[in-house]
């Protein structure tokens, strides 16, 4: 039997509690309301690893939810979680400083029920994404930490996530680096070989057609035969990863950061939490299609007493 979904709800106005609560629970959730922020924290420092999402509300007695998300992203057991931020602010610089303190996902009070469980359903999902990447890691062999050179094709997501889990065993850090790999062969498919717009994707998660419309378009003639291509190679103190695909690109300048723009969409920060979490260096050339991601290393082996 699986354990059910825990949430921790952090929210001081008590009918807002209640509804989101409601909410929540009606879908199956487990959820745990605290009325300020320090009591929320305490909550954390007990049993913090065990929640899958955190919903936050921004103004809270005791312990502020900037301070709160502060604490969260600083403690290594927990980080990984996450957070939701509630907030009746919407302004650009309220939303970026929640953004540069690791806030991935924003609702402006008041919000509709429809939207708050689609913004809690991807928060999950990226939780169980991750979870799950970093424990097959962890089981996984190294020696892929030999490995120079190398070339791979792959054509569909599955294929992308499997190959991403791979070749973070080549990295010092393949907890580091799976996240940012399968952010960028992911976006390599679905954005580039497929051409699904950002608009198109947020529509499809809003209504839970987003992988129907994946496996439709990798059956159409136009996009079947279309592969993405990866380039690995070790260099002197560095690992670097070139990865192409058969699209027509993409406008990449704006996705390389958190932008308030895009706060309250249930997509579109994986190329910046790549950029931020995985990797040292993250290069686009030409029109979109072809990035390098770069991740620097101290020895040419991981792990070595010796360096070159």
């Amino acid at each position: 039997m699986n354990d059910p979904t825990r949430i921790l709800l952090a929210e001081d106005a008590e009918i807002i509690a209640s509804i989101i609560q409601d909410l929540l629970s009606a879908q199956g959730y487990e959820v745990t309301v605290c009325a300020d922020g320090l009591v929320a924290w305490e909550h954390l420092q007990k049993d913090g690893p065990g929640y899958d999402v955190i919903l936050l509300d921004r103004s809270m007695p005791h312990m502020d939810g900037m301070e709160l998300l502060g604490r969260i992203k600083s403690d290594p057991a927990i980080a990984h979680i996450p957070v939701i931020m509630e907030t009746a602010q919407a302004d650009r610089e309220s939303i970026r400083e929640g953004l540069a303190q690791g806030a991935y996902y924003y609702l402006t009070k008041p919000f509709e029920a429809e939207v708050l469980l689609a913004v809690v359903s991807a928060a999950l999902q990226q939780s169980r994404d991750l979870r799950e990447m970093v424990e097959s890691v962890r089981r996984a062999e190294r020696p892929l930490a030999l490995m120079q050179t190398g070339c791979f094709r792959f054509h569909n997501l599955d294929e992308g996530r499997l190959l991403a889990n791979y070749l973070a065993r080549a990295c010092p850090e393949p907890e580091r680096a799976i996240h940012g790999l399968q952010e960028l062969l992911v976006n390599a498919v679905e954005h580039g070989n497929l051409a699904i717009s950002y608009a198109e994707k947020g529509a499809l998660l809003l209504e839970g057609g987003w992988q129907e419309e994946v496996q439709r378009r990798l059956r159409l003639d136009q996009y079947c035969e279309r592969y993405v291509e990866i380039h690995f190679q070790r260099q002197p103190g560095s690992l670097a990863f070139t990865i192409q695909d058969q699209g027509d690109g993409f406008d990449w300048q704006g996705y390389l950061d958190f932008s308030p723009d895009r706060a309250f969409d249930l997509h579109g920060r994986g190329i910046a939490m790549a950029r931020k979490l995985s990797f040292d260096h993250l290069e686009y050339r030409g029109n979109g299609n072809t990035v390098i991601a770069t991740i620097s290393q101290a020895c040419a082996i991981p792990g070595s007493n010796h360096c070159p």
